[in-house]
């Protein structure tokens, strides 16, 4: 996203701590909505505010009268608490690498300003206020890339804290006004994963476009080689009703423009799994996003901050809420399930290069003896598809034991959201490779699907952009360009959801 302040005209999201949905993280982290905090849910705020300088005031409550992690047994002295927060900050703010980009740090900040609005931990609500200020001019903090194992993200929220005191840089926007940070806002302002879930939330919205326009693709590949309807049938589906998958495959039926039940075709009795198999990989594929989206909806809606400060019990709950699990094992397994997705992509890809398949020549070369045509895809793809793999890896495996032993577990769910922003990258170009060698199959054959079907919409949005030269050449350009035409799929997709198609 631009680094340019938020025009007032731009629609307003209200951040209520309740009910903010993934896709509105995303429209404020690329500026497309502004933030406006809801009046209940800033009572809320205040509320809790006043409950914990009483309980802090009164007795021992974690971070603000006592220090933290093996340090927990330390009183902080009267006399020495207004100074703890800052110190707290400072000491924590060690997050290292690389800069985090704008647009992840802005849904951090998004994701933070709303679990505040939750009413549960306790800090003064000006800071609220100053979040989403940041948001609405653009300013956003440096925030470094190492610092969470997936038990908090208390360094990369610590130099946003840092940030609001007016001790460490902001970028782009203008800031809010500094705020005077104590004893009460340091540990409830860094309590929380929201750089995690931030990512993990554009991760699962770009992730789930590039799968579904996927889709797409494949029904291109699908025509390129008169593949068969007959494996996206509804009493298949109905037969073993997984919802992903019953899904997948209504949908593909709409793509093509295939009956409910459709008849064999002519030639061979069935096809390879690349095309048969789409159903039964997609789906688990929308299954996985599913449940990561459910566990994203209740994360960044929650009053996770530790200790919990409930007004109403005038008490303050020490507990193990922030412990990532969850979204760990959901992101490992959607990264799983895709990478499943990306590898059925290079099936096909392989079946568009065999004359079996395609009646053309090998490779989809043109008339000159021994041409290579695509062939090059294939180890481009399988090259791309194995960062993809590499991506994959369980990153809940991991194991930390920290603080003298206070800490001895650690859920890496901060790593799993990185890795699966990192997967799209790699998703994004095998299924370019794909996309190319379908279009150059179906302009060899001279088949050009129906315009009216969504299969054919698309055949033509890529007829705009890929050279339909088949001479041998260089084709990094056509992978780039079909990469980048994905986006415009995922609209198509989109619009026949809506039933606009």
């Amino acid at each position: 996203m631009s680094s340019r302040m938020v025009d007032s005209s731009t629609a307003i999201v209200v951040l209520d701590g309740q009910s903010l949905p993934v896709a509105d993280i995303v429209r404020l982290a690329d500026g497309t909505a502004r933030p406006v905090p809801g009046s209940e849910a800033m009572k809320r705020v205040g509320a809790a505010w006043e409950a914990a300088r009483e309980l802090a005031a009164s007795g021992r409550v974690y971070g603000r009268s006592t220090g933290v992690g093996a340090n927990r047994n330390e009183n902080v002295p009267t006399e020495a608490a207004a100074g703890h927060g800052l110190r707290l900050l400072r000491s924590h703010a060690g997050a290292i690498g690389e800069p985090v980009p704008a647009r992840e740090v802005r849904a951090m900040l998004a994701v933070r300003a709303n679990q505040l609005l939750a009413g549960g931990a306790g800090l003064r609500p000006g800071v609220v206020t100053a979040l989403c200020e940041a948001l609405e001019s653009g300013a956003h903090p440096l925030v470094n890339e190492f610092g969470s194992v997936g038990t908090g993200d208390i360094a990369a929220l610590a130099q946003v804290g840092l940030a609001l005191a007016g001790e460490h840089p902001w970028q782009d926007g203008p800031p809010p006004e500094a705020q005077a940070l104590d004893n009460n806002d340091a540990l409830a302002l860094i309590s929380s994963n929201a750089l995690t879930l931030g990512q993990a939330a554009l991760a699962l919205d770009g992730l789930r476009a590039l799968v579904s326009a996927t889709e797409l693709v494949g029904a291109l590949s699908l025509l390129a080689v008169d593949g068969s309807y007959e494996a996206f049938a509804e009493p298949v589906h109905a037969a073993r009703p997984h919802p992903g998958t019953y899904a997948v495959a209504a949908r593909m039926r709409q793509l093509l423009g295939a009956p409910e039940r459709p008849t064999p075709p002519l030639g061979r009795i069935q096809d390879p799994y690349g095309f048969r198999c789409l159903p039964q990989i997609h789906g688990p594929a929308q299954d996985a996003a599913d449940a990561l989206e459910r566990t994203l909806a209740v994360e960044i809606n929650a009053a996770a901050e530790n200790p919990l400060i409930r007004p109403s019990d005038m008490a303050a709950y020490h507990h193990g809420g922030f412990y990532m699990a969850q979204l760990a094992l959901d992101l490992d397994h959607f990264r799983l399930a895709i990478t499943q997705t990306a590898r059925l992509s290079t099936s096909r890809l392989s079946a568009l290069n065999e004359p079996a398949y395609t009646r053309l020549r090998p490779f989809l070369a043109d008339s000159e003896a021994a041409s290579s045509g695509v062939m090059i895809l294939e180890y481009a793809a399988g090259a791309a598809l194995g960062d993809l793999r590499a991506f994959s890896a369980p990153a809940s495996l991991g194991h930390a034991v920290l603080s003298r032993g206070v800490e001895e577990q650690a859920s890496f769910a901060s790593l799993a959201a990185r890795q699966t922003l990192r997967a799209q990258g790699a998703y994004r170009l095998v299924v370019g490779c794909e996309l190319v060698a379908a279009v150059r199959a179906l302009r060899q054959r001279g088949l050009r699907p129906e315009p009216a079907l969504p299969v054919g919409r698309a055949f033509e949005l890529a007829e705009t952009v890929l050279d339909e030269e088949f001479a041998d050449r260089p084709l990094t350009e056509d992978v780039t360009a079909a990469a980048a035409l994905l986006d415009r799929f995922t609209d198509l997709m989109t619009d026949l959801t809506r039933g606009t198609v």
